[in-house]
């Protein structure tokens, strides 16, 4: 059986998570080397680093380049997602907002939302946002304001990427996998959508 693990923030415990989920949380900054992680059936939480299969996310750049084979450069798919380093540049970035507020009020979510910039909330659970911040910074404002079976998905309408959280490992690994695949041209799209 494959191995997976779970993740405490802030005394909430989620997952269970797969390695190639792990990874790509990773690589969108939402593991860290300091996170809290357990395999299953363990009780312990411990730091990410420290966790035999996840510790390799962490080694230093240098370390993994002389581990992997050189490969020509290939064309890279476009990706739909987030990265911290990837910092807004010029005027504020706009974003759209779509929460489904289960357990929580929604009013300590819209406080959060209207504290990262211009806000207009246009329908029950939905916003548009005017932000100088991250999507990082703001899926990570906003997931404080969450109880444990609300969610929410974030675009940047700016720069087509997208943020989401609590969608469960099923939902999330779909939702990865649609925004990692390489641009097609658009024709093409609205005759798969006529398909479907």
């Amino acid at each position: 059986m494959a191995e997976s693990w779970t993740i405490s923030v802030g005394g909430r415990v989620y997952g269970p998570y797969g390695l190639e989920q792990m990874q790509g949380f990773h690589a969108e900054n939402r593991l860290a080397d300091h996170s809290l992680v357990a395999r299953a059936g363990e009780e312990q939480f411990h730091p990410a680093s420290e966790d035999p299969e996840l510790a390799p996310l962490f080694a230093a750049p240098a370390a993994i380049a002389e581990e992997m084979p050189v490969e020509p450069a290939a064309a890279q798919p476009h990706r739909f997602g987030a990265r911290e380093n990837e910092k807004p540049s010029g005027p504020p970035t706009h974003f759209v907002i779509v929460a489904d507020m289960k357990s929580r009020s929604i009013t300590g979510l819209e406080e959060e939302i209207f504290s990262l910039g211009q806000a207009h909330r246009f329908g029950p659970q939905a916003w548009v946002l005017s932000s100088e911040a991250t999507i990082n910074t703001i899926r990570n404002a906003l997931v404080q304001k969450l109880g444990k079976i609300d969610t929410i998905f974030i675009v940047d309408a700016a720069h087509d990427k997208a943020a989401w959280f609590n969608f469960g490992p099923e939902t999330d690994t779909r939702i990865r996998k649609m925004w990692t695949r390489p641009v097609e041209h658009a024709g093409t799209e609205r005759r798969a959508v006529r398909r479907a």
